[in-house]
């Protein structure tokens, strides 16, 4: 059975700004997924999802751990064999096509690295028969240039092409988020067809619905680590950590209004629990000791009350603060992960931060 574990990978990122500094985009993530399972990858932007995606597809290089295919370390693959059994469809369709040339262009690309001595006939009804496994109609779609097709359909095509090669672990970064809402069930659709055939699937995606819908496993992540992971019906029917059911309550619900309820009282890292009050909305965050981080961290909470901005204000002043370490300790502290424990079988939560 073909496997894909992620051991420990954590990706670091130099910042291009003034005075340099590191960031974490992954710490130290860990996770496997075995022949015909979807496992959902959720988290806001800036979590580190897509990250993970290109170091799974090699297109870029993780800072520490290790990623093996069937057993084996997947930088020891001839990238010509590692792209055979593991693909990438990616979140912007339009990108990938190249306007001046033929949207089936795609498949000959594919023909020429790795079935250059294919006959005609035989290549015709392979590519038919990848079209015919993602529901497209050879004739609507061959010959056709990008500006001719539907996102829908070049989104397939790129599931098609993938399918050309005898691929094992698809990465489907955001595929649907730019599709409408028809179109979004089609792909879908198409992605349990095609774990039921024993295709193992990595659903990379920002939409707690989309995941639900889809996968047999799901893994939270937030700031480059894994906060909660277990079934998905676990997972969503019983959240525990506090990310989670924060994501939970942001969903929109058809037939019901939002409506906006202000954040409690936050307990800031670094020092004692610190309750503020709105009246600390209009102060200015100015760093100091380790008392002054975490207040700095509280004040920030009340800059926005919308959840997502107040984790982004939150992740970049951590960020921020964290860079007067230099050296190994500092990297070390950096990637430290929250450490994860058993609420119940096939369900992980994180401490928290």
């Amino acid at each position: 059975m073909s496997t894909l574990k992620v051991d420990q990978v954590s990706k670091l990122f130099r910042s291009t700004s003034r005075g340099g500094g590191l960031t974490a985009a992954l710490r130290k993530v860990s996770f496997e997924i075995p022949q015909g399972e979807v496992v959902t990858l959720i988290g806001e932007s800036g979590s580190g999802k897509s990250t993970l995606g290109k170091v799974i597809l090699r297109l870029i290089q993780p800072t520490s751990g290790t990623i093996t295919f069937d057993g084996r370390p997947i930088d020891k693959y001839p990238q010509r064999e590692y792209y055979q059994y593991v693909q990438g469809v990616f979140q912007d369709p339009f990108s990938s096509y190249n306007p001046i040339y033929r949207a089936d262009r795609v498949f000959e690309l594919v023909r020429g690295t790795y079935f250059p001595r294919m006959g005609g006939a035989e290549w015709e009804a392979k590519v038919e028969g990848a079209l015919d496994a993602v529901a497209l109609n050879p004739a609507d779609v061959l010959g056709k240039y990008p500006h001719q097709l539907s996102g829908g359909q070049q989104q397939r095509l790129l599931i098609a092409r993938a399918l050309l090669l005898d691929v094992k672990f698809l990465v489907a970064d955001e595929i649907i988020s730019m599709l409408d809402a028809s179109t979004r069930v089609d792909i879908l659709n198409l992605l349990v067809k095609l774990k039921k055939q024993g295709l193992a699937i990595l659903f990379v995606t920002h939409d707690l619905s989309l995941g639900n819908y889809v996968s047999d496993r799901t893994i939270i992540l937030r700031h480059g680590a894994i906060v909660e992971m277990g079934a998905t019906p676990k997972v969503f029917g019983n959240p525990r950590h506090d990310y989670t059911k924060m994501l939970l309550t942001a969903v929109p619900e058809l037939h019901k209004k939002w409506q906006h309820t202000p954040l409690g009282p936050v307990t800031a890292a670094g020092d004692a629990a610190v309750t503020v009050d709105s009246a600390l909305a209009t102060d200015v965050i100015t760093a100091g000791g380790n008392g002054a981080v975490a207040t700095a961290v509280a004040h920030a909470t009340l800059l926005d009350e919308f959840s997502h901005a107040e984790a982004v204000v939150k992740r970049d002043l951590r960020a921020v603060f964290s860079r007067e370490g230099r050296g190994s300790a500092a990297v070390s502290a950096l990637l430290a992960p929250p450490s994860l424990t058993e609420f119940e079988p096939d369900h992980l939560v994180a401490e928290p931060e």
